[in-house]
Order: C-alpha cells, then sequence, then structure tokens
C-alpha cells in the first residue's frame, strides 16, 4: 500500500508548529513541510480571503505544486486559506485537518477541525474538541532526554521539581510580584519536601527573571531564558518529580501534563485571560493538574497528549 503523501503547513509561531508537528509524529509515518511566509494580505479575516494563496509572500507560493498531497495538517487562522487553496486546485482529492478555529468562513471546506474546549465555539459535524493543545512530548522523546540530563541533576537531592516559568502575553502582565512570590512559594515547597528546584524561564519572563532567582534559597539547577547551552526544558520534564508550570501558556501547561507526575499551576488572576481560566478549569476537573498552593502531594493522572486524539480520528 503507498503511503499517504502529507504535507504539513508550518508557519512563523512556534506553538502553531509543535501542534501541527504533534499530530502528523502521532500518524506515524513520512509528512513533507511547507514553510510559510506571509504577506500583509494574511492580516485579512478569512472571510475576506477564502481559499487562497494572497496570504503568502511570493516566492513562498512556488513550492505549491502537483502531485497534490492527499492529506495537509495546519495550525492556526493564518494557514486556513492556504489549505483551502491546496484543496481546491487537487480538485477534492485532499483532505484538510485544521488544529484551532479557522473562524466561521469556509468551514465546510474542512474535513477536520480540532478546537480546544476552552475556545467555547463549535464549528459543526466536523468538528473535534479537544482538552489542551497537541504538542510533541511523548514517553519515548521524554525517555531520550532523560538519558542525555539525568546524570546533570543527581548531585541534587530528592524529590526535584521543576518550575517552568512563562511569563507576559499580548494582554497580561508577569509582574515583578508575581516572579517574586512564585520564587518564594517554590522554594519554600522544595525545602518542605527536602528537595531541590529545577528551574526554567523563558523569552516572555523578561526582567521579571531576576525577580524569581533573588527568592531561590534551596538547592538548584537553573537556566535562565538566553543561556548558553541546550535547553533542559524537556529534560526537567522527564526527571522532575512534579512540576511548577505558570498558567500563561496553553501549550507549556498542556506539554507539562504530558507526563504522569503531579502538575501545579501558578495562575494569579491579573496574569490570567478568562480563556485561560477555562483551559486551567477543564484540567483540574479531569484530573491532569491542580492550583499551585505550595503544598507537595504525590500523586499520578494520565498523560494528556490531544495530538493523538486527532490523531485517531484522521485514521479513522
Amino acid at each position: 500500500v503507498n503511503e499517504p503523501r502529507i504535507w504539513v503547513l508550518i508557519d512563523n509561531r512556534a506553538g502553531n508548529e509543535s501542534q501541527s508537528l504533534g499530530v502528523v509524529e502521532a500518524l506515524g509515518g513520512p509528512y513533507e513541510e511547507r514553510r510559510l511566509q506571509y504577506s500583509l494580505l494574511a492580516m485579512l479575516p478569512n472571510a475576506v480571503m477564502g481559499a487562497t494563496f494572497l496570504g503568502l509572500k511570493p516566492g513562498c507560493q512556488d513550492q505549491f505544486m502537483e502531485p497534490w498531497p492527499d492529506l495537509v495538517i495546519a495550525a492556526g487562522r493564518r494557514t486556513a486559506p492556504v489549505a483551502r487553496k491546496i484543496k481546491r486546485l487537487a480538485r477534492g482529492a485532499c483532505k484538510i485537518v485544521q488544529i484551532m478555529d479557522p473562524g466561521p468562513a469556509g468551514t465546510a471546506a474542512f474535513d477536520l477541525i480540532a478546537i480546544p474546549r476552552h475556545d467555547v465555539v463549535t464549528r459543526g459535524s466536523n468538528t473535534l474538541m479537544i482538552t489542551g493543545a497537541p504538542h510533541r512530548v511523548t514517553s519515548s522523546r521524554l525517555d531520550d532526554a532523560s538519558k542525555i540530563w539525568r546524570s546533570r541533576f543527581e548531585h541534587l537531592p530528592k524529590p526535584w521539581i521543576a518550575l517552568v516559568v512563562g511569563g507576559s502575553t499580548r494582554r497580561r502582565k508577569f509582574s515583578a510580584a508575581m516572579a517574586s512570590e512564585l520564587g518564594r512559594m517554590a522554594s519554600e515547597m522544595a525545602q518542605e519536601s527536602g528537595g531541590s528546584l529545577l528551574i526554567t524561564t523563558s523569552r516572555r519572563t523578561g526582567p521579571a527573571a531576576d525577580n524569581l532567582y533573588d527568592e531561590i534559597n534551596v538547592p538548584s539547577f537553573k537556566y535562565r531564558w538566553g543561556d548558553n547551552g541546550d535547553n533542559p526544558y524537556t529534560g526537567y520534564l522527564a526527571e522532575a518529580d512534579s512540576i511548577i508550570v505558570t498558567g500563561d501558556s496553553v501549550s507549556m501547561c498542556s506539554e507539562a501534563c504530558a507526563t504522569d507526575k503531579p502538575v501545579y499551576i501558578y495562575a494569579p488572576k491579573p496574569l490570567i485571560t478568562a480563556k485561560h481560566a477555562r483551559f486551567h478549569q477543564s484540567l483540574y476537573q479531569e484530573g491532569y493538574a491542580r492550583p499551585f498552593t505550595g503544598l507537595y502531594e504525590e500523586w499520578t493522572h494520565p498523560p494528556l497528549n490531544a495530538a493523538n486524539d486527532i490523531a485517531a480520528m484522521i485514521k479513522g
């Protein structure tokens, strides 16, 4: 049997890329990437764009030619007109799967639309509601990271508590006061459990990282955004006994829940949008995470990865 020809549309948003690649990797088998570079027209609403390559820079359009794929996987609003155009050029002989809401226009063109429950939209019978964001943190990736990182943490007392810090978003600020509070609470949790912290910040943490690190007074392994050397993020997820994650990123929270370890979400009200709050509630209700209070407890949950659910629907 010939393998289906799969194209994955990759744009300039890292979150969109990891969602699309998470799904295609869950399918198994070969695939080809098509990298998108947008023109200013991509800012127009999809209802205006329709099925078109016009939102792409001219040179970028040249990579779309026969033979057309059997399946296109894409994430994010701006990829949707491109996926629809490919299907049209393939005269419908190509299925298109869209991750996240492409908007109300042209939804019948999609064979499957995967929308997070916390978005509270549905687009008809071709919609699959998912918990969190699909991602690439699989058990085999975690095993690989374990081999690389475990020896680098071994001098630290257990339990190892990962502290995964995001930061400010377009709508909300991660303040110096929040960073201090988080650093203090995480240190207390490590102290009371006799353990240590595995800390990583992100590009969005900004100068508040100083305030966070000022509060750390327990044994720790620190990685600060921009440091030289490999980012230990996947190693932390693989090796930590429990994980504290800031609630500003759906992807980070979803990836923390890819393990079966206790996950605690730090989500002070001023940092969190209503949409993110709904997402956290769904994780709490389904038993994947708990609010971060500073209490160290041992519990487990099934690993969360919506990529598997989407892949199962595609395989049908």
